[in-house]
């Protein structure tokens, strides 16, 4: 069975093969709606980023896998002062809310990050779907940038699953997420720290940055809060 799948404010679809026997069943194909009708995207890496000239804050690009194609997905964030005596607002398109929710307490928990008091709203970029826990890293990237209102170089991926202790988790499929990137014209990744003995084939134009912690992935960005009450309140 054959099923499209896709935000219905986006002229973008994913078609997704559902079968039970003899085969892979892991690819999808990327769809355009047009006036003439519904047109192949061969290459649809790309499309769900935006060019920025200048690094922007607020803003994180991860790669995902549908199936067993890697695509760029971006990931934007803004973090603004609730109004007092209301409740701070949460709210997520395109985003796992379950794990918005996590990746909020754990940035604030293990990174000191204020965001008791905040509205917080994340989404991704032309429709796409992402909730696949790979992309914790870049969320909690894209938030924390956009709390410190402090940008970061444009070319930089971030991919790992984070834990409520605060630590990365190894992401499948990184070789071939890291690969997507470096075509793309991606500069940098910050990934998790491998397993012990894994090796991990880097692109030669892509250089790495291994991270074990929450903590340690933004600090290689600069996104940590400074002494003096940086962005408190």
């Amino acid at each position: 069975m054959l099923s499209f799948e896709g935000d219905r404010h986006s002229g973008f679809r994913m078609v997704r093969a559902t079968k039970n026997r003899y085969g892979p069943a892991d690819e999808v194909g990327c769809f355009e709606m047009v006036e003439a009708g519904i047109i192949e995207v061969p290459d649809p890496s790309g499309l769900f980023t935006t060019r920025h000239d200048e690094p922007v804050p607020g803003t994180c690009v991860t790669v995902t896998l549908e199936g067993r194609r890697p695509l760029l997905a971006e990931i934007q964030a803004l973090v603004a002062p609730a109004p007092q005596q209301v409740p701070p607002r949460r709210v997520t398109t395109g985003l796992d809310s379950g794990r918005f929710q996590m990746v909020l307490a754990v940035l604030q928990r293990k990174a000191g990050l204020p965001l008791s008091t905040k509205d917080v709203y994340a989404s991704t970029v032309g429709g796409a779907r992402v909730d696949e826990p790979p992309s914790d890293l870049a969320l909690a990237v894209a938030v924390a940038s956009a709390a410190l209102d402090r940008n970061f170089p444009a070319k930089v991926i971030a991919l790992g699953e984070v834990g409520l202790a605060g630590d990365l988790r190894r992401v499948p499929g990184l070789e071939r997420r890291l690969q997507e990137a470096a075509r793309l014209g991606f500069t940098t990744a910050v990934v998790p720290v491998p397993g012990k003995g894994e090796r991990l084939d880097i692109p030669p134009t892509m250089r790495v940055v291994q991270a074990g912690t929450l903590h340690e992935a933004l600090a290689s960005l600069d996104l940590r809060p400074r002494r003096g009450g940086e962005n408190s309140g």
